[in-house]
């Protein structure tokens, strides 16, 4: 079940806003020249950003994710007639044959559970042409970026047109071996109302991550560095191999 930051029709409304620069983005649109990506797959779409991005220049993109109020979002941004959006997960897509499958957003982290990470490799695999590319980031554990997920670092106040001021901040909850667990809390200031959202994400190591995908039949082209966030997030970059 996605968390309620994407899920949450009121909170999804304001993601946007709340995350208001995405440099990160502008990498991944690289990449799509670089590979000379015609067809584009886009696992954890979300409120729709980068999906709009790449059909506003040409690509053919579908874009994938279980959260049904952040793709209703996406779908009353201008140019979304331009994507398909699918409402589910990986697993869940029709035969696609793209040239790249893309996830942004440390959205593999959100796959806990190996079976799970599994699962969304092999059909990210079989959305692909042979050759295809696979590329998604996610952070690197030794850097525990976790540690600034507290009030005193991540509280923000955002005035938003039609919805006054909203107060958010993130709370750490627990640090297992890989698994980081922490509360996000929403404060509506016009009328009282607060909703929180629940997240748990997987820290998997390089060699972890390696590993996975060769089992799913890929192979890793080369990892590189987040150039928004350096030192902080593998960017991986691998392939179909048939």
């Amino acid at each position: 079940m996605p968390d309620a930051i994407f899920a949450e029709p009121r909170l999804a409304a304001i993601y946007d806003a709340l995350e208001p620069e995405r440099p990160d983005l502008e990498a991944y649109l690289g990449m799509v020249a670089e590979f000379g990506a015609a067809r584009v797959l886009d696992v954890g779409c979300g409120t729709g950003t980068l999906a709009l991005l790449m059909a506003g220049r040409g690509v053919e993109v579908v874009g994938v994710d279980p959260a049904l109020a952040s793709l209703e979002v996406a779908q009353g941004k201008p140019g979304a007639e331009r994507v398909r959006w699918i409402h589910g997960d990986a697993a869940a897509l029709p035969p696609l044959q793209v040239d790249l499958a893309v996830m942004t957003g440390n959205v593999a982290q959100v796959f806990v559970d190996d079976a799970d990470w599994a699962t969304t490799l092999a059909a990210v695999g079989q959305s692909l042409a042979p050759g295809g590319r696979f590329v998604f980031e996610t952070r690197d554990p030794a850097q525990q970026a976790w540690l600034g997920w507290n009030r005193e670092q991540t509280y923000q106040r955002t005035d938003l047109p039609d919805v006054g001021v909203v107060e958010s901040w993130t709370d750490l909850l627990e640090v297992q071996p890989s698994l980081v667990k922490f509360k996000g809390t929403f404060t509506f200031t016009k009328d009282g109302t607060t909703l929180t959202s629940h997240s748990t994400l997987r820290f998997r190591t390089k060699p972890e991550l390696h590993q996975s995908l060769t089992q799913a039949g890929f192979t890793v082209d080369e990892v590189r560095d987040a150039p928004d966030r350096p030192g902080l997030e593998f960017v991986f970059v691998a392939r179909r191999l048939s």
